[in-house]
């Protein structure tokens, strides 16, 4: 599959554009890359679709800052989809954007759905937003989930026109189609015209006659749906993915709204994540530390074995590189990092006491930290600099 552009290099503006910036960005490209303009051309078309799915997010000012910190990674990855991803059509795209060309474009019938004069956006329908749980390793190496989501999809009965098994509209007899209705007044400056949307057709221009008998009139229904998601390796608690198209239908037909996905991180038994670094503690007693031994330390998804060199002090940190969490929208990985803490019993036998009692004046168990003996702060400083 072939890398995604930049959106921001697909419009040609830069990250500080302004919304204007990118509307006549977009603009631009569109009428350049229109399917009227360029028939028959495929990768004129595939151009279209890219500029419409880049100002779709950069015009989202929610969807621009999470594509500004997260990349193309933030978006969902391959799981949004976006226009490539066949979640919309290019009828979606004209419905959606058709109204930025305003009513001197010289493709204004085309976006308006070829009727003459409407200019009205399509409308679009409400997101869905749900929370989704992700343990440690799924984090680290990134995962496909399989989500089960009720929503407003299309009513298959009528098409989505709400009418009887798909039966044509009539036009609305109070706006004449318009979805709008004017008001003259007389007043002491002569007339006052004023528009509102007809409370007829509800702004639609179309009425139905005979309701379907499956959505009685909505031109939608309630269906629970299993979405296939791939959650990209790296995301962090409370971050958000985009899936678009995924969400709830409109009623009688326009655009469907996002599926928003919500990150949950499930906290590990015992490693903790630090940024792309994991942490883990490690507990060993006193003779291990002194005398040198080989463990086992818990890593994500299996085990690794350290060697502790002879003499090891108490706050020391090593350093299992690549064993971190993959860097979101990159190619770094962090390492795991294991803080040997020695182990003092609290409480011991007669037996032991004696042997420690002989040990305590010894010349080798008085501390001489040396120079190379870094603290604490010292030793984290070294790690993250």
């Amino acid at each position: 599959m072939a890398q995604k552009r930049d959106y921001y290099e697909v419009l040609g503006v830069d990250k500080n554009a302004s919304e204007d910036e990118i509307k006549k960005a977009y603009r631009k490209m569109a009428i350049k890359y229109h399917p009227d303009k360029n028939p028959n051309d495929p990768s004129a078309e595939e151009k279209f679709k890219e500029a419409a799915e880049a100002y779709e997010v950069l015009s989202n000012a929610q969807k621009k800052a999470q594509y500004d910190r997260y990349g193309h990674a933030g978006m969902g990855g391959a799981a949004s989809g976006g226009f490539n991803g066949g979640n919309m059509n290019m009828d979606d795209i004209f419905s959606q954007f058709g109204d930025i060309f305003g009513d001197g474009s010289p493709f204004g019938s085309f976006f308006s759905g070829g009727g003459g004069g409407s200019s009205r956006r399509a409308r679009r329908g409400s997101d869905l937003r749900i929370k989704l749980k992700l343990d440690l390793e799924e984090i680290a190496n990134g995962v496909e989930k399989k989500i089960k989501v009720k929503r407003h999809v299309t009513c298959k009965a009528c098409s989505g026109n709400g009418a009887k098994n798909g039966t044509e509209l009539k036009t609305c007899g109070t706006c004449n189609g318009s979805g709008q209705v004017r008001r003259v007044q007389q007043t002491m400056l002569g007339q006052m015209v004023s528009t509102s949307t007809c409370p007829t057709c509800n702004g639609e221009g179309k009425i139905v006659s005979t309701r379907c008998d499956v959505c009685y009139g909505e031109g939608r229904v309630l269906e629970e749906e299993i979405i296939p998601i791939k959650i990209p390796a790296g995301v962090a608690e409370g971050m958000q993915l985009s899936m678009n198209g995924k969400g709830n239908v409109p009623p009688r037909g326009g655009v469907a709204g996002d599926l928003l996905i919500v990150i949950e991180e499930e906290a590990h038994e015992v490693l903790h994540r630090d940024g792309n670094n994991v942490v883990y503690d490690l507990y060993v007693n006193f003779a291990d530390a002194a005398l040198g031994t080989s463990v086992e330390v818990p890593t994500i998804g299996g085990k690794a074995r350290i060697t502790l060199e002879p003499g090891t002090q108490s706050g020391k940190i090593l350093r299992l590189k690549g064993k971190g969490i993959k860097e979101l929208n990159g190619y770094g990985t962090g390492d795991q990092l294991i803080h040997v803490n020695i182990w003092t019993p609290k409480t011991l036998t007669r037996e032991e006491t004696e042997i420690l009692e002989k040990f305590r004046t010894a010349p080798n168990f008085h501390p001489k930290p040396g120079k190379s003996e870094k603290g604490f702060f010292e030793k984290m400083k070294d790690f993250f600099n």
